[in-house]
């Protein structure tokens, strides 16, 4: 509380939900309906400004500026004395003679150690990114159209070295262009939003084209391997509208080393002894579908193909642990949901 009391006098105040986006296959084709950026491969934040004052909020509303003392910083040095703006921390680091996005050196940065958290500011230090503005001066911005912020966001950053605007175009077939030429950079997709349209908080009013279908879940419990080695799949929840957690399918195919270093991180939530039966497998009724339970506190981004009802249709990639979310944002709502086509014109389209 006595924080966000430092900030009272912005006209935006944490604590504040960022503008989330919806999944789609494609690029929106509407050329003066939609701004196009790169979607940034790193951590959601917001940034409070007033003086020296600064508070970066995590998507789940936790203060990051514990694990990036530079940033806070950065933010002193390049940004308007008086701001509230929404971007994404990032860690660039030269590889094979390019400079693209370090994943796991940012991953890496949420550490409980001040030592740790001093050597790697240092070592990997982050940059941000800036790619929206909900308060400059006195004025908030967050009902006026995205034209109006955007603008506002490029004159209240005085990027010298750490803090940057993001690239945006109002073409469509550039926007599809950078979904494939970004990638090499190490982003992950394209990001949509309405020129017209508002910033509405904690809302999915933007669009992101990704290079494959991901989801954040929860992961809510844990089989071990077959060979008695480490974990075999790690059981996969996403909440419903009514707060509980549904089990919607599991991640597996893990090398070796992975099966052990994933049991290292989800044994400590184990629930006591529990021992849970699953569901048998159609295709194996040998398999030990018993699993182990444990409490609902990390989230995992997974890549998947598609949803078949309330559960992946097949086994999901594990991609990485996402220590930025907050397992209660693990819903539905964030999947893509695909065009709904009746077999049947799918079938007279073919015959012609």
């Amino acid at each position: 509380m006595e924080t966000v009391s430092r900030f009272a006098d912005l006209p935006v105040r944490p604590p504040l939900e960022p503008m989330l986006a919806k999944a789609q296959t494609a690029v929106p084709d509407h050329p003066g309906v939609w701004s196009y950026e790169p979607k940034w491969d790193g951590f959601r934040a917001l940034v409070f400004r007033d003086g020296d004052d600064v508070l970066l909020l995590s998507r789940s509303g936790k203060d990051l500026g514990r694990y990036f003392p530079e940033v806070l910083d950065a933010v002193r040095e390049e940004l308007a004395p008086r701001c509230v703006l929404d971007g994404e921390i990032v860690v660039p680091r030269e590889v094979a003679g390019r400079t693209r996005l370090d994943w796991e050196s940012l991953s890496q940065r949420i550490h409980p150690a001040n030592s740790r958290v001093t050597l790697l500011a240092e070592q990997t230090p982050a940059h941000f990114v800036g790619f929206d503005a909900l308060a400059v001066g006195d004025s908030s911005l967050m009902t006026q159209p995205f034209r109006t912020r955007r603008a506002a966001l490029v004159d209240a950053v005085d990027g010298k070295q750490w803090c940057h605007v993001t690239r945006t175009t109002e073409d469509p077939e550039l926007g599809v262009r950078w979904l494939e030429e970004f990638e090499g950079a190490g982003l992950d997709g394209v990001i949509a939003k309405r020129l017209d349209g508002p910033y509405l908080a904690g809302k999915r009013e933007m669009v992101k084209i990704k290079h494959h279908r991901d989801a954040d879940c929860v992961a809510m419990g844990y089989r071990i391997h077959k060979s008695g080695e480490g974990i075999g799949s790690i059981l996969l929840g996403l909440y419903r509208d009514d707060g509980e957690l549904q089990m919607v399918g599991g991640a597996a195919s893990f090398t070796a080393k992975a099966r052990l270093k994933l049991l290292a991180d989800l044994e400590p939530l184990r629930i006591g002894d529990d021992l849970r039966d699953g569901e048998p497998s159609r295709w194996n009724s040998a398999a030990d579908k018993r699993w182990i339970p444990v409490r609902p506190e990390r989230v995992c981004e997974v890549a998947y193909d598609q949803m078949e009802g309330a559960r992946f249709r097949h086994a999901v990639k594990f991609l990485r642990w996402r220590p930025d979310r907050d397992p209660a944002g693990c819903t539905f709502d964030q999947l893509d949901v695909p065009l709904t086509y009746d077999l049947f014109d799918v079938l007279e389209t073919a015959n012609g």
